[in-house]
């Protein structure tokens, strides 16, 4: 009996949208893409509970004659191909004939639209790849696409979406891709009857501006290197405006959004020695090659792409970026608003110019020994050379020593027994710091090694949780409230925070338009600048977004822990350093952080002495 039978229609395009359509953000993007193949000028779009609901965006461009209407929603029916040559000439979005096949057949879509020579244009509706309805209709020239109740027949994938305000960022992402590389096109967004978007057709940078705000016309750099393999135009941040948080690096080859790491690194490798750790240098730039030298055909999406000749593309985009760099770095910084020729203080009657002077000491010898006293003196004062006197305070008293074969190793998950308040080893514990990273301090069955670190991260990761779930709130409020800022995507985010932070011991209101008004931190947050800390934890919450159970508290503790930690290279004071033990010990899960990490290790004195045979 044969076993292999045809997909149904319906089946197949299910499992193509499972592919091209992952969540509304993926039908945003596809549908936009659409309309600028039309032809668009304008194209607005329209979202309602972050698209779940309803996403409908609408052009002014070409439109579809009443044949074409309805055959567009064919699995691979396109006008972008007619042989597979074709494939290697591709100026357009899209290309294969899969978005809206995959989208009717997954979601209760409605389509109005009309060409400029028609009289009247066509309406259809589909649900679930059948069509309920085709008829003429008055509409205004081009296409409305109405796209609701998305994965209403596929209710598993409609349960793994994330909540309203991540999926809302995962829309806005996509739309500011496509704006970008279209600037000459005006775009618009509403979301729930707010508009979040107005873009006017204009250049790159007026886009770029019109997107992340007027401030960043201070910030960009421009980019533009010619060669036979590929033209790069564009911008980059100069290096002081590094940010914590990524999401403002983008690569567009031939028109297209693309992920590359291999070109992200020539980039970041290009800033190498110009921004600080842990920042990454936001950068827009345009790559145009040759269509037969790149492959856009190996990823669903199509933001994957191969080029030909990856390792001269490498090359030349970090000589380029590094080149910009240097143009900046070598550019004095002038105000053309400033006449300089002017700015001079006026001479009061009477009054004449005075000579500078410069005041020297004559008699000055770097080299004479006189003058070195000082200097030798003060490096005999350093801790360092104090003196041999205290060397034999580094080892513990002989009675404290315990043999290896007096007591058995103690089991790792009792250790906190091993450090009793109540035991009088525990009150006569010496602790020592590592490298300003490790805590060490001796066991009666060897020697602990603490991450001073992760240590912390867990014991204030349970703390903001226990707060949480108490209610309790340590807020130090600021005599002067500060002003924090986000792009529109990071800000949408920050907002669906802000009710966590409430109780972590924030204080801070929606000031609109991506500013945030902090009046207030938690009691411990001691000297850390309060912008930096919340670009960190907001990088913290997106990369563990899929973590934590989808628990956004435990998300949003981890991410805090995270950022108020003590790092590597702080000096820690004996009874700091035995605060912080007692306390992970007093944790309900002290051997890892939230994401795992190990917190501390045992050395027993077995594996000591097995180093010394």
């Amino acid at each position: 009996m044969d076993i292999i039978k045809l997909l149904p229609d319906m089946v197949a395009n299910q499992i193509a949208a499972g592919e091209v359509i992952q969540r509304p953000a993926s039908a945003v993007k596809e549908l936009l893409e659409n309309a600028v193949d039309a032809g668009s000028t304008e194209i607005t779009v329209v979202l309602k509970d972050a698209g779940k609901t309803l996403i409908q965006i609408t052009d002014n461009g070409c439109g579809m004659s009443e044949s074409d209407a309805r055959l567009c929603f064919a699995r691979h029916a396109t006008s972008k191909i007619r042989e597979a040559n074709d494939l290697f000439a591709i100026r357009t979005m899209g290309f294969r004939g899969e978005a809206l096949a995959s989208i009717a057949s997954i979601a209760q879509v409605e389509l109005r639209t009309k060409r400029v020579e028609d009289e009247v244009g066509t309406s259809i509706q589909i649900e679930g790849s059948d069509i309920k309805l085709q008829e003429p209709c008055q509409c205004n020239n081009g296409t409305s696409f109405l796209v609701k109740n998305i994965f209403f027949n596929v209710p598993a994938r409609r349960t793994f979406l994330k909540s309203e305000a991540t999926e809302l960022s995962y829309i806005m992402e996509e739309f500011q891709r496509v704006a970008l590389v279209n600037p000459g096109i005006a775009f618009s967004l509403f979301h729930n009857g707010k508009q979040h978007y107005k873009l006017d057709a204009g250049n790159s940078k007026q886009r770029i501006l019109a997107i992340f705000g007027n401030g960043y016309a201070q910030k960009l750099v421009p980019v533009e290197t010619q060669s036979n393999i590929v033209n790069i135009t564009g911008f980059i941040g100069k290096p002081e405006f590094a940010k914590r948080t990524r999401g403002e690096q983008y690569f567009f080859a031939n028109n297209r959004f693309i992920r590359h790491p291999y070109l992200h690194h020539a980039v970041v490798n290009a800033f190498q020695d110009v921004i600080a750790e842990n920042t990454h240098p936001s950068y827009f730039l345009f790559l145009d090659v040759d269509p037969k030298t790149i492959d856009i055909n190996i990823h669903p999406t199509k933001t994957e792409v191969k080029f030909e000749d990856e390792k001269s593309m490498y090359a030349i985009v970090r000589a380029a970026v590094k080149q910009s760099i240097g143009k900046f770095s070598l550019t004095p910084s002038m105000d053309f608003e400033i006449e300089r020729s002017l700015d001079f203080a006026e001479l009061k009657p009477g009054e004449t110019v005075k000579v500078p002077q410069i005041k020297v000491n004559p008699y000055f010898n770097p080299f004479h020994k006189e003058d070195q006293v000082e200097k030798q003196s003060f490096s005999h004062k350093t801790p360092a050379n104090k003196g041999l006197d205290q060397w034999e305070k580094l080892f513990p008293k002989e009675q404290d020593y315990i043999a290896p074969q007096q007591e058995s190793l103690f089991p790792t998950q009792n250790i906190e027994s091993a450090l009793d308040d109540t035991s009088a080893e525990k009150e006569t514990a010496k602790y020592y710091q590592l490298q300003q990273r490790y805590i060490l301090t001796q066991l009666k069955t060897g020697l602990i090694v603490i991450h001073q670190q992760y240590a912390h991260e867990r014991i204030l990761y349970e703390r903001y949780l226990k707060n949480y779930r108490e209610g309790h709130r340590a807020v130090q409020q600021l005599m002067f409230p500060q002003t924090v800022s986000f792009n529109t995507i990071d800000a949408e985010l920050f907002a669906s925070l802000l009710g966590d932070l409430q109780h972590s011991g924030f204080d801070i209101e929606d000031f609109g338009k991506g500013s945030f008004i902090v009046n207030g931190v938690p009691a411990d947050f001691d000297n850390h600048s309060i912008q930096d800390v919340l670009e960190h934890l907001l990088e913290s919450y997106k990369q563990n977004l899929q973590g934590m159970d989808g628990n956004k508290q435990k998300r949003v503790a981890a991410a805090f822990a995270r950022q108020m930690s003590i790092r590597p290279g702080k000096i820690l004071g004996t009874e700091e350093m035995r605060s912080i033990v007692d306390l992970l010990f007093a944790c309900s899960t002290p051997e890892t952080t939230a994401d795992g990490k190990k917190t501390f290790t045992i050395l027993s004195y077995e594996e000591l002495e097995s180093k010394f045979l």
